[in-house]
């Protein structure tokens, strides 16, 4: 089973352990992501109460009237309003299938570099919505405390492949991220799915490291090992659901497999469940070039690639064509 190939790593033997806990950790985390591209992580530090406050007051907005929050609409990778109809994950895969069945508000990064190419587009200002007041100190302190558990997760991915701790930091000096709080509404608000219809289609993430806060729900994350299928992700309150994407696959040679994953659709025995996830998606600095790790970790030697011009053709894929009129 899945839950098997998903282990929860408390993060606590890795900073206060001695050397032999940290390496059992790291061997740990090797194993899991070999195998699933998936983990658990306890011991985060997040305070436990900031995930459900963000809920609060993201549901303010996403309750509203389409109108109030049209002024808002952006396409993926702005910053704004995502609204229905607007992703379709499956594409990013090569498959056809009907928009995703959530809304989003997404944030990115936006603390300029200097320069004015790359700023303009990774590093652009965030909209905030008037009609949530709320949620922009509580997303800052959300952000922050991201930022730091990702810096540290790649210390720890590096220290599990043996190598020196700071073979990923050394290229997040100034890196971009995303931030989508995913609103799943119930069948009263998107309709009747769709055949090959889903939350979100199947897909791997893009990046290097994903941190998600999730609810559990009947319509919730399912993850895709070779050996067990789609099976229903394992659910720990207490824990983080971490997954490495396709940046961090190539880097590693595909030792490590970009975690498959998708989000079904309202459950026709819960049609009203309502969930809201908190995806954080972290990256790497602007054109850094990711390059295989040569054998014996790495198993395949990809071709190297411009970290962000591949991250700009997959957005650019999970993009539905708007159609005026």
């Amino acid at each position: 089973m899945v839950s098997s190939r998903v282990p929860v790593i408390d993060l606590g033997p890795w900073r206060t352990g001695g050397p032999g806990e940290r390496a059992r950790t790291g061997e740990r985390v090797d194993e899991a992501l070999q195998r699933a591209g998936f983990l658990l992580v306890s011991g985060h530090g997040v305070d436990p109460s900031l995930p459900a406050r963000i809920r609060e007051a993201a549901r303010t907005f996403f309750r509203l009237p389409a109108a109030a929050k049209e002024p808002y609409a952006v396409t993926v990778g702005g910053r704004g309003w995502l609204g229905p109809g607007a992703e379709a994950n499956s594409y990013a895969e090569g498959a056809a299938s009907p928009p995703d069945l959530k809304e989003s508000w997404s944030f990115a990064a936006d603390d300029p570099t200097g320069n004015p190419a790359v700023d303009s587009e990774w590093f652009r200002p965030n909209t905030w919505p008037r009609e949530a007041p709320g949620l922009r100190p509580l997303v800052e302190e959300y952000l922050a405390a991201m930022r730091a558990l990702c810096d540290e997760l790649l210390e720890l991915l590096a220290a599990a492949l043996g190598l020196e701790t700071d073979h990923f930091t050394r290229h997040t000096g100034h890196p971009t991220w995303g931030f989508n709080l995913n609103w799943y509404p119930g069948t009263e608000v998107v309709g009747e799915p769709l055949p090959g219809q889903f939350r979100i289609g199947a897909h791997t993430d893009f990046g290097t490291v994903t941190v998600l806060d999730r609810q559990r729900g009947a319509g919730g994350l399912q993850i895709h090992t070779d050996s067990d299928g789609w099976q229903d992700a394992p659910y720990d309150p207490a824990a983080l659901t971490v997954n490495i994407g396709d940046l961090m696959a190539r880097w590693t040679g595909d030792r490590w497999r970009a975690g498959r994953h998708r989000v079904l659709p309202p459950p026709a025995d819960a049609p009203a469940e309502e969930l809201i996830s908190l995806v954080y998606f972290y990256e790497c600095d602007p054109n850094t070039r990711v390059e295989s790790l040569p054998a014996p970790v790495g198993r395949v030697v990809h071709d190297p690639v411009d970290s962000h011009h591949y991250l700009r053709g997959k957005l650019d894929a999970i993009t539905v064509p708007q159609t005026s009129g």
